[in-house]
């Protein structure tokens, strides 16, 4: 799959659900209006829509939330879409989670082909990390952490950077990183869905967070890439690696390879764009898949050149949170 500027379309990210068991203040409102569960596609619509993507060339699929573990029986579907990682087809599955039902079913993902997972972790702090998370306990998620590096998984820990919340946290996530074999990747706010606070309040350039880590570790700047947006450092003293990732005081839109599928079957070719397909009614009309390749199809070569996200709009740039679209 190539979009309108030349760039080959090899990953998708797919929300299972958007509901989640915390309530970050920087992704969701306190009260929230969580979609009804009939609207969401069957875990066996998602298997089929997956494997679409997969036929068409898609060699990474992340599966996010919400948060993606606490879908019922969604250890059926990681089970059904690693057939395609033992033909080859595909080279990675994998997904994102705030850590909560980790120790639950990390041995089962290892089991399943899934290699390594995104843990969100915005402090070390156990006050701190339930007042950001809005009621989620820390060594609950620490406890997932362990049990998936001792089923075998890699990990690297998401950290949204906050300015006045967790800026100061991030030297020690960042040793705790290096002391337990983490690799870590620090994320700039971005301007999806109504919150109870003004983002720009909060936003904290990562060029600033940088610049502060500096002063105590040494960042190596390497080629490394991951299909991402991150664009990555070793840490010299630990040998980890160290990403950022950018989206408004660097756009990186221009390597983007991604788009994105929600639970109930709505394609967005772009995070920060509010044009989108609907692939739940071609699933459905026929068990044929001829209609659901030319949705995606016709989708695909509507891909955006970039997102538009401005920080210091009143309005977020889109309405959906980022629950909504999986992270």
């Amino acid at each position: 799959m190539i979009d309108p500027f030349g760039r080959t379309i090899s990953y998708i990210r797919v929300s299972v659900t958007d509901r989640c068991d915390f309530r970050c203040v920087y992704c969701m409102a306190e009260d929230m209006t969580f979609l009804p569960k009939s609207d969401l596609l069957a875990l066996e619509e998602l298997d089929r829509l997956c494997s679409a993507f997969v036929r068409k060339g898609v060699k990474k699929i992340r599966l996010t939330g919400g948060e993606p573990l606490v879908r019922r029986n969604l250890m059926s579907l990681v089970r059904n879409l690693s057939r395609h990682l033992q033909t080859g087809a595909l080279e990675e599955l994998t997904l994102t989670t705030n850590g909560s039902q980790l120790a639950k079913y990390a041995g089962e993902l290892a089991a399943a082909g899934v290699k390594r997972v995104n843990v969100s972790v915005d402090t070390l702090d156990p006050v701190k990390f339930e007042a950001i998370t809005r009621g989620g306990k820390l060594p609950t998620v620490l406890d997932g952490i362990a049990a998936a590096q001792a089923a075998g998984l890699a990990i690297k820990i998401n950290t949204v950077a906050l300015k006045g919340v967790n800026d100061g946290d991030l030297d020690a996530l960042l040793e705790w990183c290096g002391r337990d074999g983490l690799d870590m990747t620090l994320i700039e706010t971005m301007p999806m869905g109504e919150v109870d606070h003004q983002r720009a309040d909060r936003y904290l350039s990562l060029a600033e967070a940088r610049r502060t880590l500096a002063k105590r570790w040494t960042l190596e700047d390497i080629a490394h890439r991951t299909g991402g947006p991150a664009r990555y450092v070793r840490v010299k003293e630990t040998g980890r690696k160290l990403g950022f990732i950018t989206p408004l005081s660097h756009n990186f839109c221009e390597s983007c390879n991604r788009v994105r599928v929600t639970c109930t079957g709505t394609l967005y070719m772009c995070l920060g764009q509010d044009d989108a397909a609907d692939l739940r009614a071609p699933l459905r009309a026929s068990e044929s898949d001829d209609l659901l390749d030319t949705a995606i199809d016709a989708a695909i070569r509507r891909k955006p050149k970039g997102h538009d996200f401005v920080i210091e709009r009143a309005a977020p740039a889109v309405q959906r949170h980022m629950s909504v679209t999986g992270g």
